[in-house]
């Protein structure tokens, strides 16, 4: 079968089972559990009423449940486990030997330093292109230039850069735009940019603070434009210059905006995978956890440890995940 009809199909079905499951299930509660007639008909309807969200929600709660709560404690289980002796418990030894891996160590201090400079760079290089937009007058435009990264999956814009940073020998012609106006300046040999020990991770954190910039400039000019003009216009009156108005007007009012940006790229940087594995590989010391389990569980076959890691990353996210959601519940309020 065409794959396009095959995807056609899946829509259809799922749509069409989505309907019927909504219908059908209505019916279950109007016509069978709670009709609303009879003697206790007013108080079949207030029953209905409250059976019924929960029978929109059920969906998703099974899908959360299937798809997050087991994998969730499936890991849990398999990080004390040893697969090498047909699944025996072996307690905390799978954590006792991930800490004692160097590799570890790497690719926790490389997220770690991703986790300083991703976040801190996108929310305020956001910020400064969300503020500088609505002083163009073709603002808009800029602004599609700069989200348009958004758009590209990670492994393309890894391609991408990994163009950009590319090196062929010397006396050729350099394909790579940083060599070619590294070589054109410098008059020096062309750099292996990404196999540069330490600094090789920051040219990978570029590829995700280009992307990351656009989300963080969308929510902030929106959370920049709900300013009230009346304390802008009220500082001016003052004598506040530009920087003042910026610095000490506008950025308190948008704090909490701001981290909630700061702490959503957070969780994608705690995350980060694509970039890491197209470009590097994890090698010349460029791993990070995710890298880390990946080689774990489908390289060294090794679920215990792979599970392990797997259950540090989730640590690391599930407090900025409980912040975010406070945080939201706490704006809506």
């Amino acid at each position: 079968m065409h794959p396009a009809i095959q995807g056609l199909m899946t829509i259809v079905i799922g749509v069409g089972a989505c309907v019927a499951y909504f219908y059908f299930s209505n019916q279950l509660v109007d016509r069978v559990l709670f009709p609303a007639k009879g003697p206790n008909a007013g108080r079949n309807i207030n029953r209905a009423n409250m059976v019924r969200p929960w029978l929109f929600l059920f969906p998703a709660l099974f899908a959360l449940t299937l798809y997050l709560a087991y994998p969730v404690v499936e890991t849990l289980r398999l990080s004390m486990t040893d697969r090498d002796q047909g699944g025996a418990f072996v307690g905390l030894a799978n954590y006792s030997q991930m800490f004692s891996e160097p590799k570890f160590w790497e690719a926790m201090t490389n997220n770690m330093l991703w986790l300083f400079v991703v976040p801190a760079m996108s929310t305020a290089l956001g910020l400064i292109v969300a503020q500088l937009t609505d002083r163009l007058r073709w603002g808009n435009i800029a602004k599609s230039l700069i989200f348009m990264p958004m758009a590209i999956s990670f492994v393309g814009a890894s391609v991408i850069w990994k163009l950009v940073y590319d090196a062929r020998p010397p006396d050729t012609e350099q394909i790579g735009v940083l060599n070619a106006m590294y070589v054109w300046f410098s008059g020096n040999d062309p750099q292996q940019w990404l196999t540069m020990p330490f600094w090789n991770n920051f040219f990978l954190m570029v590829v995700l603070i280009w992307i990351q910039t656009g989300f963080a400039m969308v929510i902030l000019s929106a959370a920049l434009r709900g300013i009230p003009e009346e304390t802008i216009e009220a500082a001016i009156v003052d004598g506040a210059g530009p920087f003042q108005i910026f610095f000490k007007i506008k950025v308190p009012q948008i704090y909490p905006t701001i981290m909630v940006v700061w702490t959503t790229i957070t969780l994608v940087v705690l995350k980060i995978f694509d970039i890491v594995f197209a470009m590097t590989n994890g090698q010349w010391g460029t791993q990070v956890l995710a890298n880390y389990m990946f080689d774990k569980l489908f390289r060294a076959n090794d679920w215990g440890v792979g599970s392990a890691s797997a259950i540090v990353i989730m640590v690391l996210v599930t407090p900025i995940l409980v912040w975010n959601v406070v945080q939201a519940r706490r704006e809506m309020r």
